[in-house]
């Protein structure tokens, strides 16, 4: 039991899942990630030649939809982009903040990560210029993990980036599904295809987006497809 006033320890489900819903509410009107933004902020930096139309990415559980609404605040370059969450509650948010002027380019998807390398070639086209997976590859179910990865990097072209997290060996969670949870050595292995642009782990005892505390180890990530 704890201390009086002291923060509860934060805890996933046996299946590691959590009340997606409440977490929605604790992170409502919080800013993009910032691993989404140094991304769009390389490709802001490259430019785009004139002519050419939108970027296109690919929001993995996307959540409320904040990094989806960034993405479609961007103009230099424009973007078009595909979000896709399993959870109802997600998708409905995300619909309901996107600008009427911005609906020509979002395609909003209820579609689980784990089905995403099957399913989703009807959907994603064969090169997308970004993947954003904030918080999100630690949720895929371990048996599947391999094939989700193998479609983000085999769908982004040459100069095409990934943002995102992963949870490292550390992390408190880890208890719970190891084999959802790396060593740096493993994040690299796994970042080979890739140049990595930026990438900052943190090993911190901290609070958690619901109010709770726990150990957090995580890898933050943007790497360009080489």
């Amino acid at each position: 039991m704890g201390t009086p006033g002291e923060k509860p320890r934060s805890m996933l489900s046996a299946d590691y899942q959590r009340d997606w819903p409440e977490y929605f509410d604790a992170v409502d009107g919080k800013p993009p990630r910032d691993t989404l933004v140094r991304a769009l902020d390389a490709f802001e930096r490259e430019g785009r030649p004139a002519g050419k139309g939108p970027l296109l990415a690919v929001d993995i559980a996307c959540g409320q939809g904040r990094d989806t609404l960034e993405m479609l605040r961007r103009t230099s370059p424009r973007w078009r982009v595909i979000a896709v969450d399993s959870h109802t509650e997600a998708t409905r948010r995300t619909l309901a903040a996107i600008a009427l002027e911005d609906m020509e380019r979002v395609l909003v998807c209820q579609l689980r990560m784990e089905e995403i390398a099957e399913r989703g070639a009807g959907t994603i086209p064969a090169r997308v210029d970004l993947i954003n997976a904030s918080f999100a590859l630690p949720f895929c179910e371990p048996g599947a993990f391999a094939s989700l990865w193998g479609f983000i990097t085999g769908r982004l072209g040459r100069g095409g980036r990934f943002s995102g997290q992963f949870f490292g060996d550390r992390d408190e969670w880890s208890c719970v599904r190891p084999q959802s949870h790396f060593t740096r050595a493993q994040v690299e292995a796994l970042l080979q295809p890739f140049a990595v642009e930026h990438m900052e782990e943190v090993d911190k005892e901290g609070d958690d987006a619901i109010g709770g505390v726990k150990r957090h180890h995580v890898f933050h990530v943007v790497a360009r497809r080489l």
